[in-house]
């Protein structure tokens, strides 16, 4: 009796062993994730945290920004963070700047909502030792190293009025349906539009309004319904934004308007095929935003490892984009995509499912 119990005794200081080196090292793992201390690259095998702030959600084209910039990051081996607030203001892109500096990125990405508001979180941001660069709608110089633009500005003006005059025969009355009237790229389009119109040559085509869908579909749609009944003579509509273009183009379906309005500007073929297909709109421009928000990847990550610090005659060297060059742009400087692209009947329909 006196030996079973000493076995049983035995077993169980054993058992008492064993699940006190269980919950020792359970204490273990619990007391190192709770500290509060940040993790660093050098915490998660060396990668490092890459963010992109679009203008708002639901915006094909932004997605698609951010789908390249995504895969960029990825293929640098590091982590990325996709964000857009759902309503294309700088309060809100200002609140989710803050919240990244928090979680002590390497580098933001933003298209910007307003130029300026955007200042002072940005440059909370640089001070905290986060690089900050714009794509497709800038902040101003001094609140980022570099922009990443699509096109020429002066090429996209110019060539949007161009083929506008060309669909409704050398005059009558044009419109623009822009973004929001804070979109720096939208805003320098249309001062290059202004400056096409001013040639002689375009005496008989008058701009009869600049109205703004705050690159929202519902508010697109009746801006567009909005000129109509305003302008009953409007022959054309130039929108120079994948939301404001498609938004024109159901307004136009929809009301029958075929040949009768006008439609060209800047959109995606995968929504704008239908379109032009139909003969709804003749041809609109584009570029691939893929690219763009792949080139910023790249551009970011340049910064972040110090071979490039965002001054004139910088490269960069993009992945399959190849090498791209920094220039001036104002008061700072630029990284330029290429030349806008025609999409037309004869090429749609191997585009449309592309992007």
């Amino acid at each position: 009796m006196k030996k079973v119990l000493i076995t049983v005794l035995s077993v169980v200081m054993l058992m008492a062993m064993l699940a006190a080196c269980g919950s020792k090292g359970s204490d273990e793992g619990s007391s190192s994730s709770s500290t509060g201390k940040e993790s660093t690259a050098s915490d998660t095998g060396g990668k490092k945290k890459f963010a992109i702030i679009f203008k708002n959600t639901g915006n094909p084209y932004g997605e698609k920004m951010m789908e390249g910039y995504k895969k960029a990051i990825e293929e640098l081996g590091n982590e990325v963070i996709l964000k857009a607030p759902d309503q294309p203001t700088a309060e809100a892109q200002i609140a989710m700047v803050d919240e990244l500096i928090s979680q002590k990125v390497s580098a933001i990405a933003i298209a910007g909502n307003d130029p300026d508001a955007l200042q002072p979180a940005l440059e909370k941001a640089m001070s905290a030792g986060i690089q900050v660069l714009s794509l497709d709608s800038a902040v101003n110089a001094q609140s980022r190293k570099v922009h990443v633009n699509q096109a020429d500005p002066e090429r996209i003006g110019r060539t949007l009025v161009q083929g506008m005059v060309e669909m409704i025969g050398g005059s009558g009355e044009i419109a623009i349906l822009s973004a929001t009237s804070q979109a720096t790229n939208q805003n320098l389009w249309i001062e290059w539009m202004k400056k096409e119109l001013e040639d002689p040559k375009y005496k008989d085509v008058k701009l009869v309004k600049v109205a703004y869908g705050d690159d929202l579909r519902d508010k697109s749609v009746s801006e567009t319904e909005a000129l109509l009944k305003s302008y009953p003579n409007l022959k054309g509509i130039i929108a120079p934004t994948t939301v404001g273009v498609a938004a024109a183009g159901k307004v136009l379906t929809d009301k029958g308007l075929k040949g009768k309005v006008q439609l060209t500007g800047l959109g995606l073929p995968s929504e704008m095929a239908e379109y032009i297909e139909s003969g709804v709109c003749q041809w609109m421009y584009l570029w691939n935003p893929i690219d763009v928000g792949y080139l910023t990847g790249y551009a970011a990550d340049a910064l972040v490892k110090g071979t490039i610090t965002g001054k004139v005659g910088d490269k960069v060297t993009a992945g399959t984009l190849g090498e791209k060059e920094i220039v001036q742009d104002g008061d700072g400087t630029q990284i330029m995509l290429g030349d806008p692209f025609k999409f037309d009947a004869t090429n749609i329909a191997e585009w449309k499912s592309v992007y």
